[in-house]
């Protein structure tokens, strides 16, 4: 038998353990984490609405009116109009002939990956791609092709290697844990030179990104030119769940190939109508992307004034990569010591040699309050770096 408490004697000794902190109080700029009261730094409540009272007003009628739970799988007892409504809804967000709703973003990657390609097949997938897609990678049990972090020389080598038996190319939009964004026009061109499908995980640039926040593929000029986009609503949409945009006839495929569709229970009715909520306010308010958009640019001017490298990126996610796992912890406790939540990622989130404390802006941060940040991450590196 496996000795668990041994395994996370290991996981102390190498900085890999984890522990979940306690937050009182509503999502927002400021929180009070494990009863201290801290700028949170590291939330993907782009937008602010997890706590718009809309979202919370359309969330609490819809229980009244409909209940909590949707009661089973939608393909056993049925689909609730709530359920049908979003997706119509973010059909027409995205511009996409459908969308079917998943029960989270891990779920809805999984289910798609894994519907569109088989064994025998060819899937080519970033080296930066999310932990979900890589599992739907490999519960598709097709042959996986990573190629470099948005290199498509080298995923064009790929798909030249591996002849007609190519299937599908996934990659994130906006890449969690770097902020970067993928080289979507390329990655299109290569699949329609080879016939593949593209599968591509709007996740945190849904709401953050694009003309009236419709995403990294709306910012490409590529709206209409991709075999499915992946989207959540738990991030800037500040709900839970996720959908998949696409054609009528690849919904329809979805809904009876997607096994993490067929065997899971419908997204909770207050959730659905929370984001439904929030989808609306994005649309009277399209400004809320720029000012997240703005927050990004100030988090970024105000650490590269303390001298922090924030690299390249222009996005909302901002790494501070600081390399050693137990560094990046010591840095995350001290800058939380002082005011400043700003989480430590570690390996196996992020490559070995890359901790980091993985930084995102917020709408509802003031320049003044990331100002502050960045002057306190600052400190606590020097600190732990003397």
């Amino acid at each position: 038998m496996i000795d668990l408490h041994e395994r996370l004697d290991e996981l102390e000794a190498d900085g890999l353990r984890r522990r979940t902190r306690l937050v009182d109080g509503p999502q927002g700029p400021h929180v009070l984490l494990d009863g201290r009261p801290v700028l949170l730094l590291c939330s993907n409540n782009y937008l602010g609405l997890a706590d718009h009272p809309r979202v919370r007003e359309a969330a609490a009628d819809a229980a009244l009116r409909l209940g909590v739970g949707a009661g089973a799988s939608r393909l056993v007892s049925g689909t609730m109009t709530v359920h049908r409504e979003l997706e119509d809804r973010l059909a027409a967000f995205k511009g996409a002939g459908a969308a079917l709703l998943f029960g989270s973003g891990y779920l809805a990657n999984l289910g798609v990956v894994a519907a569109l390609a088989r064994a025998g097949d060819v899937v080519f997938s970033d080296a930066l791609n999310h932990a979900s897609i890589i599992d739907g990678c490999r519960l598709s049990r097709a042959e996986v092709q990573v190629y470099r972090h948005c290199d498509t020389e080298h995923l064009a080598w790929l798909i030249a290697q591996a002849g007609d038996r190519g299937a599908l190319i996934v990659t994130d939009t906006v890449f969690s844990m770097d902020g970067d964004i993928a080289p979507l026009a390329e990655i299109v061109e290569l699949a329609r030179r080879h016939r593949l499908r593209v599968a591509v995980d709007e996740a945190h640039a849904t709401g953050a990104l694009g003309p009236g926040g419709r995403g990294a593929v709306a910012a490409a000029g590529l709206t209409g030119e991709i075999d499915v986009i992946v989207g959540t609503l738990g991030k800037a949409l500040g709900s839970y769940g996720a959908f998949a945009a696409c054609e009528r006839a690849t919904a329809e495929y979805l809904l009876n190939a997607a096994r993490t569709f067929v065997y899971s229970t419908a997204p909770p009715v207050p959730a659905v109508a929370a984001a439904g909520a929030a989808l609306t306010l994005l649309e009277e308010r399209p400004e809320l992307v720029d000012r997240l958009a703005a927050a990004a640019a100030a988090l970024r001017a105000a650490l590269a004034r303390e001298g922090c490298d924030v690299g390249n990126g222009s996005t909302q996610i901002v790494p501070l990569i600081v390399g050693d796992a137990g560094t990046a912890v010591r840095t995350c406790e001290l800058a939380l010591e002082r005011g400043v939540f700003a989480q430590a990622i570690r390996p196996p989130t992020v490559p070995a040699g890359s901790s980091r404390l993985r930084l995102a802006a917020m709408a509802t941060h003031t320049p003044e309050e990331l100002d502050t940040a960045a002057c306190t991450l600052a400190e606590a590196l020097c600190a732990v770096a003397s």
